[in-house]
């Protein structure tokens, strides 16, 4: 399933500075029956967004109307517990594009750069500084440029480079999940293979 591209956002952001949030508190298990990645959006962090009697707490972030935007900002080691699929597909559902963090799960790492959900690992000291910027001052927008591997705070000198695996980000930049990728190939696939039944049927 081919997912949308991605090359720059600018975008504000949701401050949530807790550290270790499982797949689990991202979505909860009850809540995995479905095998497509929509209609997840109004499971993510569930158990933290409302009370039992459904209604919405009033002290969650993504409960206050003053944060709102495409980034989440998260603490130390997001997306660790279980590899399930549905965390980051619940975060790309609610709209969210990028999360940052000081460190990632491997597997919510690859699970959301195959979905279209970039990942953006920075340093702990750079995460609590535009955490408690965006704390301060909702409407703090940040510019993600993923060619260039950077991430900005508008307005300001700030600017932080990224890490990103070349073949990830190459998917990303062109809108393809991994079969995509191979379905691309294809042209050079079939020579290759083309070159190789002409040398075997001359020797």
């Amino acid at each position: 399933m081919a997912i949308d591209e991605f090359e720059t956002l600018t975008a504000t952001a949701v401050p949530l500075p807790i550290d270790h949030i499982d797949t689990d508190q991202i979505v909860p298990a009850r809540f995995l029956k479905a095998t497509e990645r929509k209609g997840f959006a109004d499971h993510l962090f569930r158990d933290w967004r409302y009370a039992k009697s459904g209604r919405p707490k009033a002290d969650f972030v993504l409960n206050n109307p003053s944060y709102r935007g495409k980034i989440l900002l998260a603490g130390r080691n997001f997306g660790c517990g279980s590899s399930r699929e549905h965390a980051a597909w619940a975060l790309y559902d609610y709209g969210f594009r990028v999360v940052v963090s000081s460190f990632f799960a491997d597997i919510f790492q690859n699970n959301a750069l195959n979905i279209g959900l970039l990942p953006i690992t920075l340093a702990e000291s750079l995460v609590r500084e535009i955490t408690n910027r965006t704390l301060e001052n909702p409407k703090t927008a940040y510019h993600v440029d993923l060619p260039a591997q950077t991430f900005a705070v508008v307005g300001t000198p700030l600017v932080a480079h990224f890490e990103i695996n070349a073949h990830k980000k190459a998917c990303l930049r062109n809108g393809f999940d991994d079969i995509d990728y191979l379905l691309d190939m294809q042209a050079d696939i079939l020579q290759y293979e083309e070159k190789k039944k002409t040398r075997w049927m001359r020797t």
